[in-house]
């Protein structure tokens, strides 16, 4: 007899029922069981590259280029428009503009926020960044954190 273990997604694993006898999957995060495995979605994971622009009223109002920031949402979002026009008309890449004028830490690798799972990310972010085809690149999207171009790499 040949056993194998079967792929399964992140945070579930396979368990076995004394009860009934048979095994069963149960997710370590959410505490969900089930009998039958759970679905392997296409876009588990993604990556994707960033450019935050801050404004007074973000989370944390400062960044590694500017200790207090003071812009108001809408000079922000007037930023970002603008690198946005710049990246949609191939004067600049994101990542260029990213690495000199992201106000998050990720400018230092072009914005570039690796791989990440469901759950990791605020939620507008997220759910923008699982939304996108690869090479695609988002339109301006709020979170606590402030304003920001995502483009999906993979």
């Amino acid at each position: 007899m040949v056993l194998y273990r079967q792929e399964l997604q992140a945070n579930w694993v396979m368990r076995h029922s004394r009860t009934y006898n048979k095994d069963y999957y149960f997710n370590t995060v959410t505490k969900e069981s089930r009998w039958d495995a759970p679905q392997v979605t296409e876009h588990e994971r993604v990556r994707a590259s960033h450019l935050l622009v801050k404004h007074k009223d973000s989370r944390r109002p400062s960044s590694w280029k500017e200790e207090n920031i003071t812009r108001t949402k809408e000079e922000a979002l007037e930023i970002l428009k603008e690198f946005q026009r710049k990246i949609e008309d191939g004067e600049e890449t994101l990542s260029a503009l990213a690495t000199n004028h992201s106000d998050c830490s990720s400018a230092k690798r072009g914005g570039d926020l690796g791989h990440f799972e469901r759950g990791q990310m605020q939620k507008p972010f997220e759910d923008t960044a699982f939304g996108l085809k690869v090479g695609e690149l988002s339109q301006p999207i709020w979170t606590d954190s402030g304003v920001h171009l995502i483009l999906r790499t993979e």
